[in-house]
């Protein structure tokens, strides 16, 4: 069995995903085990792992994440590329920077960041992916007004990511309660498929 280490200790986002994606992309490797110091990157390297087939496992020892992706063939695997939607659908990407819409006063803000949250899903089949960066992860988390909204749009088929980095940053991923934990690499992506990309800072 052909197995590869990677040690990302020390890595910003995205770099333990790219790191993984070039050993991934070389081909043949059936075990991969990487390492990575926070568990934003853990859990980002973990799924990206399983995007190619890879059975993951994660063990944590003295803040060291150890993720190990094992797949029974060492057959070459080429990029992800996401399903394609059906070809009448608009795909509208919203990417929101804040937790307040717009700048005068922060009580008015809030309020209209929680009607704009509970409005979108006004927008139908065309909304495809809501993503939460900087500030706009606390949308996300235990407390939020909008926790409901989001989780319906998630239910809906709305993807929606919620940036690791971010969280990290705030002292919340124990605290997020919807939405997938991102990277830059899947931001960008997302961004390059998306028809229209709408932000909210």
């Amino acid at each position: 069995m052909l197995q590869e280490r990677l040690d990302c200790r020390g890595l910003a986002c995205p770099n333990p995903v790219l790191k993984t994606k070039e050993i991934i992309d070389r081909g043949g490797v059936q075990r991969l085990l990487v390492v990575v110091d926070n568990p934003a990157a853990a859990e980002n390297v973990s799924r990206f792992l399983g995007r190619f087939g890879y059975d993951t496992t994660v063990d944590s020892h003295d803040g060291i994440f150890d993720v190990t992706g094992t797949r029974e063939e060492s057959t070459e695997c080429g990029i992800f590329v996401e399903e394609a939607r059906q070809a009448s659908e608009h795909k509208i990407l919203i990417m929101v920077a804040t937790d307040r819409m717009g700048r005068g006063d922060d009580e008015l803000g809030r309020r209209l960041i929680v009607n704009f949250i509970s409005t979108i899903h006004e927008m139908g089949q065309d909304l495809w992916r809501l993503v939460l960066v900087n500030a706009g992860v606390k949308l996300a988390v235990e407390g939020s007004e909008v926790l409901d909204a989001l989780k319906k749009l998630e239910e809906s088929g709305v993807q929606l990511l919620v940036c690791g980095t971010c969280l990290n940053h705030f002292g919340l991923l124990e605290k997020k309660r919807v939405g997938e934990t991102t990277n830059m690499l899947d931001i960008v992506t997302a961004m390059q498929l998306a028809d229209k990309i709408i932000n909210i800072t």
